[in-house]
């Protein structure tokens, strides 16, 4: 979808969707519907419209997939019209599972974080070698001032 044209129409297509999904679409199986990309081939006759539906639940999933499909063929009509293309693109819904796998990045994500912690706090604050690691200057004993007295002679 690098061609700018084949972008405009899927940006096209996405808002035509949506609102048609909003306003005129009325079955009952549809639940809480929010399109959230459309790639369309090079050549501008296959759609491919990813959708996010509030639901968790297989079975209400399900049941929007089955009123999408119900609905293709207004919603192609829909398309086409507004478009005003010669060939109107097929479309096919893909149920879109970017939220779900978001959602478990940010549960394990947590989970690295609460045992980085436990990690942190049994470590306590001993230190793996001396507690001050830099050298200081040795203190001259009366030995080291006698050697000096000889190296003056």
């Amino acid at each position: 979808m690098s061609n700018p044209r084949v972008r405009k129409i899927a940006d096209r297509i996405q808002v035509i969707v949506a609102q048609m999904l909003e306003r005129r679409i009325k079955d009952p199986r549809l639940g809480f519907v929010t399109v959230t990309d459309v790639r369309v081939s090079g050549d501008s006759q296959q759609a491919s419209i990813f959708y996010t539906a509030m639901s968790d639940d297989p079975a209400e999933l399900a049941a929007t997939a089955a009123a999408l499909e119900s609905a293709k063929g207004l919603l192609r009509s829909e398309v086409a019209k507004q478009l005003g293309m010669r060939h109107a693109p097929t479309l096919e819904f893909h149920h879109d599972a970017l939220p779900e796998t978001a959602r478990h990045l940010d549960e394990v994500l947590a989970r690295a974080k609460a045992q980085d912690d436990a990690v942190a706090a049994s470590r306590g604050s001993a230190y793996a070698g001396d507690e001050d690691p830099y050298k200081k200057p040795r203190e001259a004993s009366e030995d080291d001032l006698d050697d000096a007295a000889w190296d003056d002679e």
